[in-house]
C-alpha cells in the first residue's frame, strides 16, 4: 500500500523494554482476536509464558527477530523460526507475525511481509512458511502476497469447545521469480 513507511529492524538488542513492547503487542492483538497462540481474553503473565522461551530462541540462537515501528512505536513482529534440523535449513517458518489492532488496514501487515520475504532471500532461504488459523480470513491476506495453501491440519486448533479449526499450511517460495 503506498504511504506506508514503516522502519525495519532485524535483530534488535532483546532488552527488558523491548521485551515488554512485544508482549503488550501479542497481548493486544490476541485480545483483538488475532491468531498468534490465544483465544482473549489474555493477560500479559498469560503471554509471558510463551514469551520467554521464544525470547530465548532469539536471544540465543538460532531465531530471528523482525520488528517494524512506525515512528518510535513498536507496530509489528515476525520471528525467523530455524527448523532446528539440517535437512530443513534452506527455509524457515514464520511465527508471531503481528501487527498492532489499531494500524490494521493502514498496509502495515503487507509491508511486514514483504520486508521479511526480502530478508528471507537475503538470509539465504528459498521458501518461508507460515501457518493460519482457518476461519479468519488470514489465508486471503497471505494468498494476497504470493502465499499458496499447500495443507490443512483439520481441527488442529481448539480455540473454544466445539470450535475446531483447520491449521491452514501456507508457503512462499522465495526463488520464484514471478
Amino acid at each position: 500500500m503506498a504511504g506506508v513507511s514503516l522502519r525495519f529492524v532485524l535483530d534488535p538488542e532483546l532488552t527488558p523494554q523491548l521485551r515488554a513492547e512485544i508482549v503488550a503487542l501479542w497481548v493486544d492483538v490476541s485480545n483483538a482476536g488475532g491468531a498468534v497462540g490465544f483465544v482473549p481474553p489474555v493477560t500479559a503473565a498469560d503471554v509471558r509464558a510463551t514469551a520467554d522461551p521464544t525470547f530465548a530462541g532469539i536471544a540465543d540462537g538460532p531465531d530471528r527477530l523482525l520488528v517494524g515501528y512506525d515512528g518510535d512505536r513498536l507496530v509489528g513482529v515476525a520471528i525467523f523460526c530455524d527448523n532446528r534440523f539440517p535437512l530443513k535449513a534452506h527455509w524457515c517458518v514464520l511465527k508471531r507475525v503481528m501487527v498492532h489492532p489499531d494500524t490494521q488496514g493502514a498496509g502495515h501487515g503487507s509491508a511486514l511481509m514483504r520486508e521479511a520475504a526480502r530478508l528471507g532471500r537475503e538470509l539465504g532461504h528459498e521458501a518461508l512458511h507460515v501457518t493460519v488459523r482457518d476461519g479468519l480470513g488470514l489465508d486471503g491476506f497471505y494468498r494476497r502476497l504470493g502465499y499458496r495453501e499447500i495443507g490443512r491440519l483439520p481441527r488442529a486448533l481448539r480455540v473454544a469447545p466445539g470450535d475446531d479449526r483447520d491449521e491452514v499450511l501456507m508457503w512462499l517460495d522465495l526463488t520464484s521469480t514471478d
